[in-house]
């Protein structure tokens, strides 16, 4: 049985969802509640000493990191061609998803964590120095990404692959978040696209901004 250990209303919980149910997949969510603190008990951790979801169990095998589960689910169902198999469009995907972790998750993450998870934990205001921060990373990264989109209706080409769902979970909450995407037009409209697949509509925890 494939075992998913996610807190849906996560950005990194949904883009494993959204991939696992596009691809219709069977699988057993477990929710891990960050609220609750449940990623730190004794169980969870064992499964990923980092503390950190969404975590994939099949088997007795054990994978954390949201962009490599998805390349595991991916892999499960070559058919669905989110991940190819051609050596140069498969290294074009990765390269997406690297940059996300490098660049783009990390300036959205500083609007969530000050505008969602600091609200929802309780552990603080929003700090004006890191949302400054944040813009100027996120704007950078923004223009990279809406001049990639021109001209393309999906990051890596005209297929929906992984790299979309990488890259599109973040601003599924860019209304609460206040995310600043609003004059990327390209952007926009990709996700805007994304946003009427049934599985990103499956997966959603939150309403996607307007």
């Amino acid at each position: 049985m494939l075992n998913l250990y996610v807190f849906p209303p996560s950005p990194r919980a949904f883009k494993v969802l959204a991939v696992a149910n596009h691809l219709g997949l069977n699988y057993q969510k477990h929710i891990v509640d960050l609220s609750k603190g449940e990623q730190r008990q004794p169980q969870f951790a064992a499964l990923n000493p980092n503390q950190r979801m969404p975590v994939l169990e099949e088997d007795g095998y054990v994978l954390w990191e949201a962009n490599a589960i998805m390349q595991y689910l991916a892999d499960k169902k070559p058919e669905g061609k989110l991940l190819p198999t051609e050596s140069r469009a498969r290294l074009d995907v990765t390269r997406w998803q690297f940059w996300d972790l490098a660049h783009w998750d990390s300036a959205c993450a500083i609007f969530i964590f000050e505008r969602l998870v600091k609200k929802l934990l309780n552990i603080g205001d929003v700090d004006p120095a890191e949302i400054a921060k944040g813009e100027e990373r996120f704007h950078r990264s923004a223009a990279v990404l809406d001049a990639q989109l021109k001209g393309r209706k999906y990051v890596a080409g005209n297929e929906l692959t992984l790299a979309d769902f990488s890259l599109g979970a973040p601003l599924n909450v860019a209304g609460p978040a206040q995310i600043p995407f609003a004059k990327y037009a390209e952007i926009k409209r990709w996700h805007a696209g994304l946003s009427e697949l049934p599985a990103w509509r499956q997966s959603i925890a939150f309403p996607a901004p307007a």
